[in-house]
């Protein structure tokens, strides 16, 4: 079983290492995971053989703590916690800077002729100057005492970490300088003045101070940075509404949003948050999606259409049934998707963990040696105590530790953000190195439902269709149903057809309004006696383009051809032009025909396809590619390409929407957008690259900083580090490794930079709503009496929708404005609303 745990005490990648190797040891423990970024550790192990207790003890003997997620009071949410980390981290900032800044001035004064008060200037004054210096310098080891008590308890446990070199090097410093005024002091009592003053050099009280207080300024900035990293979760949690509307026995109540019950019936107002996942009841608006699926322009929403906890309804109010609630819902599981793929890790990792494992003890033995080598070179010990103090400070193991892990929570938090889930580290590292994409024809290039691609017709367009839908509207041929679709947008009223008949693989016969109508292919025509030379030609040019061709005769006569057809989706072609551009080699895979399936092809412009491939036999063709050498990615419905998408070294599941738990999947993309998957590439190479920028610069900061530190420029240029400035640069490294992740945060796929450079263009959301409307249709406001509460809205707007209107009903200004084409009459307006039990004052 897998299970999370909070961990405390961790400082730097060297912990997380330690921990990680605490756990490991442990028979029965399959897998662990530490994240120094959110302090936590996921494990996979044998409950039969290992328990919770086990883990939590051979964390807590290596000096860490450890408590099972969400049980700890003090870590019931990470927000808070870290909230609570940046609170104590600015105080202890602030003190550290009101003791050092007096301390710098004091110890640095009389060598920059800076004005100091008498009592600690001149050579009679040197024990004041002396003690002045150390009581400067307690409040700031006392406030951050931490780093002693942390890194002492590490190094006597065997796991030296980077509080143990901020110990060492500071505590270093006061113990030398401690040395010094004793010696001072013996000097002074002897009569030996100029010893004594000697004696003053050698203090390195002002060293230890900066040390402390540079670390914790960069402790500081680097936490605060580091709750930026999963800015993104936070902002879909709080999208979340705390309270919702629940009509209970009737009566219309307020409760907390976390008190919803599977089968709830929740009203939605205006501007409201949706809080839980479920299918709209009655009423009908425009809700915004873009929180979870990263598409900006507002859903038309009806009856029967599902509705997502965190999307934000615009004008119009509904009332929706509970489905999901709580840990069940979409957001739920997309903020415990991207929190897991957050707390899992790379491949590319690996070589950062093995180096942390090492780093902090090489280092303290660098350190020595250092120390002792100058000082057989004769340099003196203030000279070596300094080289010593300064290599233990430069060195930086929270870089390689935050390397990856940072960049890893902003990429994954920044994918979700648009509609792109990844479920783990190692598929965001995968997805760079992709060379070929497999794309399933039906649902992923396609829009996966049939709809009138053509016309052509010897009668007019208008009549064709009634005749067309009315033929077919007892008929359960998918095909039958894009026509039948087809004639309701155009606002046609169907007659009932008679004597039905359906002929297999041919078509179907009846009667509409007294006509013998014969509706199928070609075959049925013929076997029917009805031949037309043009027509059979048009619908052979219809099939030519992939499209099924439906021919329609009324007594015997062929009156036009209605071709569907499971048409291209819009942002299909231009997907496939970036795969391109990627350099990747896309095939296209359906179990069409071949003549179909090169029709789709030559329009989105694949030139590789398997076509009459069965559900059953795609795994074989990722298979296949894969047998050649190529990394290959698999992007589909997730239905009945589980076990292709499993196969491929990245599968990638397309217009998943509220269901983005497929077990197969890889990466997860909410959107039915094959852009999304383009995004997702470029995504996974945007993070790695900025992995291998912090890595190079974890690696070569230390690799640059540790030798000149040593002291080996010396001898050349007399270059010698002050330990000052070794402890700034250690803090501005990790520093510079988080921000440089936070740079993810402005990521833009490269097909979306030129649609922002035209944004000042673009018309706004509600200029987009307005241009969904057809030509013909007009807006009217119904002024309506008898509404009493938000069932009286209810019933209204589903008699306007009913009737075909886009109806938007105000309780408060008792009247509904509704959107409607020239085929709904005002008569029929106020007919629907009196029909409900309401009157109707007045239409304009």
């Amino acid at each position: 079983m897998k299970k999370k745990y909070d961990i405390t005490g961790m400082s730097c990648s060297a912990c997380s290492a330690h921990v990680e190797k605490s756990v490991k040891k442990i028979e029965g423990v399959k897998s662990v995971n530490v994240n120094l970024l959110t302090n936590s550790m996921q494990v996979d192990f044998d409950e039969k053989n290992v328990g919770s207790d086990d883990i939590i003890k051979a964390v807590e003997s290596g000096g860490y703590g450890a408590s099972e997620a969400g049980k700890n009071t003090q870590n019931t949410s990470t927000a808070t916690s870290a909230d609570t980390e940046i609170k104590q981290m600015k105080k202890r900032l602030i003190v550290s800077f009101c003791f050092m800044i007096p301390l710098f001035y004091v110890a640095m004064g009389h060598m920059a002729g800076w004005p100091l008060p008498g009592i600690i200037a001149g050579q009679e004054n040197i024990m004041v100057f002396a003690l002045t210096e150390l009581l400067l310098t307690l409040p700031i080891m006392y406030v951050n005492r931490k780093y002693y008590t942390n890194g002492f308890k590490s190094l006597f446990t065997g796991a030296p970490n980077m509080d143990s070199l901020v110990a060492i090097g500071s505590g270093a410093a006061v113990l030398y300088s401690f040395i010094a005024m004793f010696k001072m002091g013996y000097f002074l009592g002897h009569g030996m003045m100029n010893e004594a003053h000697n004696e003053v050099m050698e203090l390195y009280f002002e060293s230890a101070g900066m040390i402390l207080a540079l670390i914790t300024l960069g402790k500081f900035l680097e936490t605060r940075s580091k709750g930026k990293t999963s800015e993104a979760v936070k902002k879909l949690i709080d999208l979340a509404p705390k309270k919702a509307y629940v009509i209970r026995n009737g009566v219309e109540t307020e409760i907390p949003a976390d008190k919803i019950t599977v089968g709830d019936l929740i009203v939605v107002k205006p501007g409201a948050g949706i809080p839980a996942d479920g299918t709209v009841e009655e009423g009908s608006s425009f809700v915004d999606e873009s929180a979870i699926t990263g598409e900006s322009i507002p859903v038309e929403k009806t009856k029967g259409s599902k509705v997502v906890c965190a999307t934000i309804n615009k004008n119009g109010s509904f009332v929706f049934k509970a489905e999901k609630t709580g840990d069940d819902t979409t957001l739920s599981q997309i903020v415990h998707l991207v929190e897991e793929a957050g707390g899992s890790k790379a491949p590319i990792a690996k070589l950062a963990d093995k180096v942390a494992g090492v780093f902090v003890p090489t280092v303290i033995s660098i350190a020595v040696v250092a120390a002792i080598v100058w000082l057989f070179a004769g340099m003196g010990i203030n000279f070596a105590v300094s080289i010593g103090i300064a290599v233990l400070v430069i060195s930086c193991p929270c870089a390689l530790g935050l390397a990856t892990p940072t960049a890893i929570m902003v990429g994954t938090g920044k994918g979700a953000q648009n509609g792109i889930l990844i479920k783990s580290a190692e598929s965001l590292e995968t997805a760079h190195l992709i060379d070929t994409v497999i794309l399933d024809k039906t649902g992923t290039i396609t829009e996966g439902k049939p709809k009138v691609a053509g016309v052509y017709s010897s009668i007019d367009e208008k009549e064709l269709f009634y005749i067309a839908a009315s033929a077919e509207k007892k008929s359960e041929h998918p095909l039958s149903a894009a026509i039948v679709e087809k004639a309701d947008k155009m606002g046609i009223s169907l007659s009932t057809g008679s004597d039905f008949e359906a002929i297999s693989g041919r078509g179907i016969k009846c009667t509409v309004d007294g006509k013998n109508i014969i509706a199928g292919n070609k075959e049925l025509m013929s076997e029917n006696g009805i031949s037309d030379t043009k027509m059979f030609e048009k619908a052979d040019e219809f099939s030519s383009k992939g499209q099924t061709s439906l021919l329609f005769a009324s007594d015997n006569k062929i009156i036009g051809i209605i071709s569907v057809a499971d048409t291209v989706k819009e942002t299909s072609k231009e997907a496939i032009e970036e795969f391109k551009k990627a350099k990747m080699s896309v095939y296209m895979m359906t179990g069409d025909n071949g003549k179909t399936a090169k029709a789709i092809a030559d329009e989105v412009g694949i030139k590789n396809v398997f076509a009459g491939v069965m559900p059953q036999d795609k795994e074989e063709k990722v298979r296949f590619l894969q047998s050649e050498g190529r990394k290959v990615a698999m992007v589909g419905d997730g239905i009945n390409d589980a076990p292709a998408l499993a196969r491929a070294d990245v599968g990638i599941a397309i217009g998943a929407g509220t269901d983005i738990a497929i077990e197969s999947a890889d990466i997860v993309l909410v959107k039915n957008d094959l852009l999304s998957a383009a995004a997702a590439f470029e995504l996974s190479k945007a993070t790695i690259r900025n992995i291998k920028e912090n890595l190079f610069w974890a690696f070569i900061y230390n690799i640059i900083g540790i030798p000149v530190a040593a002291g080996i420029f010396y001898p050349f240029f007399g270059l010698k580090l002050n330990p000052m400035i070794g402890a700034a640069a250690m803090s501005m490294s990790s520093v510079f490794v988080v921000s440089n992740a936070l740079r993810l945060r402005g990521f833009t796929p490269s097909f979306m930079k030129g649609k922002k450079a035209n944004k000042n263009a673009e018309p706004n959301n509600n200029e987009k709503l307005e241009g969904l409307k057809e030509e013909n249709e007009m807006e009217k406001t119904i002024m309506i009496n008898g509404m009493m509460c938000s069932h009286c809205t209810g019933r209204v707007q589903k008699a306007l929708t009913d009737l075909g209107a886009k109806a938007d009903v105000s309780l408060d200004e008792k009247c509904a404005h509704v959107t409607v084409n020239d085929s709904i009459t005002d008569d029929m307006l106020k007919k629907a609303v009196e029909d409900a039990g309401y009157e109707v004052t007045g239409i304009k």
